[in-house]
């Protein structure tokens, strides 16, 4: 018997269709049979959708299919909002629903290290996240799409797989590498008023509806606590903001937990930044200070 707070949080690295076939059907024919939960929900490439409509036949429609491409359009922070929601509307008692899930490597052999860290980032902080939830999910790491290297960290953040660290810190680590410094000629503010922050990303070459976001984004950020400065710097769409925020933030799932009330609270202006940018990170910029770094594009 599962107990509340057990997230089941498993991974699977085939390397040919018929080890993701002996990794899947099981994992479904799991989730079939599970009581107190709907139908299992397979998120893989459409290849692999069409390999589990092959060896399925007519009980296919017993699951959702859904292609990944659908379902992971975004940042890993848009990777959590979308995984809270369907959780949320679609789950059974206390989240139980069984998940097969593969992230979008296909086509994106050039994927740069920072995007992998993110991506490994969100993986580790699922643990916690879905830890209050019966939520089972198999995570697949295909290795003809996905590197070695990739492969080596995933692993790092599923408790299956017998190399498993805490969340806690492997996002520490990550959070240890050093970001590039901001160039010299940074644009400064005093403080991130919206419409100075949007004139300036106007310039830059954001279409009114991009500059608006990327403005909010940093004011929302700037609600961390008080903010003794701020750095414009880069090009469309890679427009960036650093805040340096006169408080240290120290929780690894700042801005990565869904709102719960309409009300803002604290972290929820986080929450937005991370849902808008391709990019935040959160760094201690010493004497009691944390520099928020956000990315657009």
């Amino acid at each position: 018997m599962r107990t509340p707070g057990s997230f089941d949080h498993r991974m699977a690295a085939p390397a040919t269709d018929d080890a993701f076939l002996a990794a899947a059907l099981p994992f479904l024919e799991e989730g079939l049979t599970a009581p107190d939960e709907p139908p299992p929900v397979a998120i893989v490439a459409p290849a692999k959708l069409d390999l589990l409509r092959d060896v399925l036949g007519p009980d296919a429609e017993k699951i959702g299919l859904v292609p990944h491409t659908d379902w992971y359009t975004g940042s890993a922070a848009n990777a959590v909002a979308r995984a809270a929601g369907h959780l949320a509307a679609h789950a059974g008692p206390g989240g139980r629903v069984h998940l097969l899930m593969e992230p979008v490597w296909d086509g994106r052999a050039g994927r740069s290290p920072r995007e992998s860290a993110e991506w490994i980032r969100y993986e580790a902080l699922a643990n916690l996240l879905f830890a209050p939830t019966f939520t089972t999910a198999l995570c697949v790491y295909d290795t003809r799409t996905a590197g070695s290297a990739l492969i080596a960290a995933a692993r790092r953040a599923h408790p299956d797989t017998g190399v498993y660290e805490q969340p806690e810190r492997l996002a520490a680590e990550l959070d240890a590498v050093p970001l590039p410094p901001p160039p010299s000629d940074a644009h400064r503010l005093a403080e991130p008023a919206p419409d100075a922050v949007r004139a300036w990303a106007a310039g830059r070459g954001l279409g009114a509806a991009d500059a608006e976001l990327f403005a909010t984004a940093v004011t929302e950020a700037a609600s961390l606590g008080p903010v003794t400065g701020a750095l414009l710097w880069g090009e469309a769409p890679g427009c960036v903001c650093e805040l340096t925020v006169a408080r240290r933030v120290d929780d690894p799932l700042a801005g990565f937990v869904p709102p719960s009330t309409p009300e803002p609270a604290p972290g929820q202006g986080l929450w937005f930044a991370r849902q808008v940018c391709a990019y935040v990170d959160l760094r201690d910029a010493g004497g009691g200070s944390t520099a928020v770094r956000l990315q657009y594009g």
